[in-house]
């Protein structure tokens, strides 16, 4: 693989701090004017101030090993590192372009590099869009950053069930033992730990089950929909409801789109769980991104802040108990709790059930930090429709829920479940799908 130079865009450093590491046998190239963007994130909570800290410590420390201003070279990978200082007379904005703006003084800067390098390859790495077109219609070479990138075609998405095919006989031997062993299937895809299994026979014939080591074992949601007063409505809902009443599944993911019943759902098992004393506490963060026009700065205390984004979770408590008394009463008992996404580093949660809703607008590096913070005896559900992705540079197949259940498909503590069916209302499910 021929060497390259890569210029890296500040969005690419804010998304994911280890980019820096992340391209041996190259040679990196961040503008200064990276560096006043990476400045004016330091202080913000959460990742982005994190990255930003943490990439000028790491070109700090660089420092030790020679000037920025010549490359920098980063033992063990091939790679080096350095900055690149714009001069007006070498690196001229291109016409048509304000230099006020960070993105315009980036592609100077690629411009400069092409040029003075004419037999290299000199790409631009970001995750911006429109940068990424500015630097065609330039001629720059640009691309995303795709190393959190699921390589699976949208259609081919995990979603958490199969179907499989049984001998009549078989189907007779899976209600009287309440199982069938993976041996007697057939199916044309591999099956995975708590993957839900739809079984078909010859004579109309079927099986609902989920999958369990070396066997398919029926499910069993009866008594626990009856204490969290649920009906499901649909084979999904009770796929969904199986893995939030089980202990063992540690992490469960449900997608779908709007008005199918994840929320509701999820809210009520965590109601049922409470009441019955298997967690001590529900917890519910999301992540903090608009649709449409941003209101700007919200008046009051974290907990006011934080009600327009929990409005979700505040309408289905209102629907299944009729007011939302109960729900200030469990808050201020400390039963539940709400946790600014921004804020969740450092915490840990023990023996509490937690919900995170709107997560395909949340990066798999924002996951991971709220996954780890969950301790011992807790639970985690992460909520969300892959199809209403909200947050910049992200999309269908690299927003964090997405890899999340990608690549905890195999692992025994986690399930995953995609909701097809609209129950919101006729009305709700014919514009989620037409419109």
């Amino acid at each position: 693989m021929s060497r390259k130079i890569l210029v890296l865009d500040t969005s690419v450093l804010l998304y994911d701090m280890t980019a820096i590491h992340s391209f041996p046998g190259n040679d990196i190239v961040i503008p200064l004017t990276v560096l006043d963007e990476l400045d004016r994130f330091k202080d913000k909570p959460g990742l982005l101030g994190e990255s930003a800290r943490y990439v000028n410590r790491y070109l700090d420390k660089l420092r030790a090993n020679g000037g920025l201003d010549t490359a920098v070279e980063i033992p063990d990978s091939d790679q080096t590192i350095r900055v690149e200082i714009e001069l007006d007379g070498e690196a001229p904005i291109p016409p048509g372009l304000s230099a006020r703006y960070a993105d315009n003084k980036i592609l100077a800067t690629a411009l400069f590099l092409a040029r003075g390098h004419a037999e290299e390859v000199v790409k631009v790495i970001t995750k911006d869009i429109n940068l990424r077109v500015k630097c065609d219609a330039l001629g720059l070479i640009a691309e995303d950053y795709y190393r959190d990138h699921i390589d699976v075609d949208k259609s081919n998405i995990y979603t958490g069930q199969a179907e499989i095919h049984l001998a009549e006989k078989d189907i007779d031997l899976f209600y009287k033992k309440s199982k069938i062993s993976k041996e007697r299937i057939i199916v044309d895809e591999e099956l995975h730990e708590n993957q839900f299994v739809v079984g078909k026979g010859p004579a109309n014939g079927s099986i609902l089950g989920i999958v369990n080591g070396d066997i398919v074992k029926q499910l069993t949601n009866g008594e626990f929909a009856k204490t969290a007063g649920i009906e499901p409505r649909n084979k999904e809902q009770r796929f969904a409801l199986h893995m939030l009443q089980d202990p063992a599944i540690q992490l469960v993911s449900i997608t779908g789109l709007a008005g199918s019943g994840k929320t509701f759902l999820t809210l009520m098992a965590a109601m049922a769980h409470l009441s019955k004393e298997n967690y001590k506490q529900i917890i519910f963060t999301r992540s903090i991104q608009p649709v449409g026009r941003d209101l700007g700065y919200l008046p009051g205390d974290m907990q006011d802040k934080m009600s327009p984004w929990l409005a979700p979770i505040m309408d289905n408590f209102r629907h299944a108990f009729g007011d939302m008394t109960y729900f200030e009463i469990m808050r201020e008992k400390g039963k539940i709790d709400i946790a600014p996404l921004s804020y969740i580093r450092g915490r840990t949660f023990n023996d509490a059930f937690v919900i995170v809703d709107e997560a395909q607008n949340t990066t798999i590096h924002e996951l991971k930090t709220i996954i780890t913070r969950v301790g011992k005896g807790s639970k985690i559900v992460l909520l969300g429709d892959i199809d209403q992705v909200d947050t910049p540079y992200i999309d269908t197949s690299s927003n964090g829920l997405t890899i999340v259940a990608e690549k905890f498909k195999s692992t025994p503590f986690a399930g995953h479940i995609q909701l097809t069916r609209g129950q919101r209302s006729d009305i709700a499910t014919l514009a989620a799908n037409i419109l």
